[in-house]
């Protein structure tokens, strides 16, 4: 049986409700990119061939960034 994600059921949980305070930070949704690039992680599904050493280069140069990393190898 093969189903696109568009056709799987979803549903989100909401274990407790809370609030951010305007000074401490803001919602996710309303980070902008460099923030988001900045602070946060990119997730890739590395092909098959480039090292992650190499695929983490090949995301410095694309984004323009001085740092970047990999978080481990499932090859």
């Amino acid at each position: 049986m093969n189903l696109n994600f568009d056709q799987i059921e979803k549903n989100v949980l909401i274990k407790k409700e809370s609030v951010t305070l305007d000074n401490l930070g803001c919602r996710p949704e309303n980070r902008t990119t460099e923030d988001l690039i900045k602070y946060g992680i990119i997730n890739i599904n590395k092909p098959q061939g480039p090292t992650s050493h190499q695929v983490a280069d090949y995301v410095k140069q694309i984004i323009g960034l001085k740092k970047a990393g990999h978080g481990g190898t499932l090859d």
